[in-house]
């Protein structure tokens, strides 16, 4: 199956995309620190609190989450937890299972940064939509 060659229309398209995510990102760490935390551990609280049907997650579904090593996410974990944001607790249906659940402190910490970052996000104005991949995303110009 042939693939159709980028043109130089495409590669601006995703040099602009790049370019507002990492716009993002960079804006993501500056909150957290601004916050107390690392951007890894407001990643952490964020996949806490909006993880799919529950209030807790397991270290493996967070590090699939994260997109990070289970060993990593343990240490994460650990950090968070000396700050008073998460606690682990042993399953009840599964005693070999550790579940990770917010602190009070940390649903309120990780509430505050999700606002911001969902301002921050809407400042972006359709910095996120790539014409041709993503639906509603106009060129860059």
């Amino acid at each position: 199956m042939p693939t159709r060659r980028l043109s130089q229309s495409d590669i601006e398209l995703l040099a602009h995309f790049r370019h507002q995510l990492r716009r993002f990102l960079r804006v993501s760490e500056e909150l957290a620190r601004a916050h107390g935390c690392t951007a890894q551990q407001y990643q952490l609280l964020l996949q806490l609190r909006g993880f799919p049907g529950r209030r807790w997650a397991s270290v493996g579904e967070l590090a699939e989450r994260l997109q990070a090593q289970h060993h990593g996410v343990v240490a994460l974990v650990t950090r968070c937890e000396a700050a008073g944001w998460v606690e682990r607790r042993a399953s009840r249906g599964d005693q070999r299972l550790v579940e990770v659940h917010l602190t009070p402190a940390g649903r309120a910490l990780v509430e505050r940064l999700a606002r911001l970052h969902r301002d921050e996000l809407a400042s972006l104005r359709g910095g996120f939509a790539v014409p041709g991949i993503t639906p509603s995303g106009d060129p860059p110009r």
